[in-house]
């Protein structure tokens, strides 16, 4: 029986369902989703086996047009993903505007490899609307595979994933076939953390924070973790805390029992909040978070 694998890569402008897609596809909870714009900030590898095929999702930031060095390492790893692929899934959604980064869509229609162009939240538009969409998309991408879906409700996900099986190259898996990431264990605790930061804090807060994991000590029944919170500035520090720690205890709270449910033990989680001016913007400090897209 001949073996099929490759790497299936996902790219798109921010907020169309790329996280929520990546997590549906790979039935795991591998990639943070939220509401808001810019929350995957790394390349997210998630890896789906069967006896015969090995598919090796990427979930990747949303392309965008960079205002300083984070940005701009997120959108190393959005064009990396274009130059590995086996086959890109190139998601947009029913309300966008298709010529929104057209600059990065150009890159896209040169590409040789088999392009799928996924319409994602359909349930969000009537059928008229939906064709008007395939049109203008078609005359964009006009040898991409268009395929309606929707993400979080995964219509259309089955017949996604057989279409990626038909796609795939043969090729012996690239992974051990109990390999469900790449990553490492600190890199989701760092992910679920900012996850709940994202989701509790408003404006500017959330982009100004990174977070570092110093301890991950894992004994029979139980994870010491210590973690890391990083701001920007002074005044972030405390909004973070808040008044009589009230806050930062908020978001320590749900992101120990998120990683409770992670990793199916109990979780000792400490974080502490430290200023490191302008990281977004330092090369050096970038590397050390692993925003280095090589």
């Amino acid at each position: 029986m001949k073996h099929k694998a490759g790497f299936v890569n996902i790219v798109g402008n921010p907020n169309v369902g790329k996280s929520t897609l990546m997590n549906q596809l790979v039935g795991e909870r591998i990639s943070i989703a939220t509401f808001k714009a810019q929350t995957t900030r790394h390349r997210i590898m998630g890896i789906v086996n069967t006896d015969d095929m090995q598919i090796v999702f990427s979930d990747t930031p949303g392309v965008l047009k960079p205002n300083y060095k984070l940005q701009e390492s997120m959108l190393a790893f959005s064009v990396s993903a274009l130059a590995d692929a086996d086959v890109l899934l190139y998601v947009t959604d029913v309300v966008e505007n298709p010529e929104k980064n057209l600059d990065f869509l150009e890159k896209v229609r040169k590409l040789t490899i088999p392009v799928l162009l996924l319409i994602n939240k359909i349930d969000m538009t009537d059928q008229k609307g939906l064709v008007a969409v395939v049109e203008r998309w078609h005359a964009l991408l006009p040898e991409a595979e268009i395929l309606p879906i929707s993400a979080l409700n995964k219509f259309g996900t089955d017949i996604l994933l057989k279409r990626i099986s038909e796609l795939l190259p043969d090729s012996p898996p690239y992974f051990d076939k109990d390999q469900l990431t790449d990553k490492p264990a600190r890199f989701f605790v760092s992910e679920i953390i900012r996850e709940k930061i994202l989701l509790y804090y408003d404006k500017e807060i959330p982009y100004s924070v990174e977070v570092r994991v110093e301890q991950f000590k894992e004994e029979e029944k139980l994870i010491r973790i210590n973690a890391v919170i990083y701001v920007e500035r002074d005044s972030q520090k405390g909004i973070i805390i808040g008044h009589q720690g009230y806050a930062l205890k908020k978001v320590s709270t749900e992101a120990r029992k998120a990683l409770e449910k992670f990793f199916g033990k109990r979780i000792y989680l400490e974080t502490f909040v430290k200023v490191d001016k302008d990281w977004r913007s330092s090369k050096r400090e970038l590397d050390s978070f692993g925003y280095n897209p090589e």
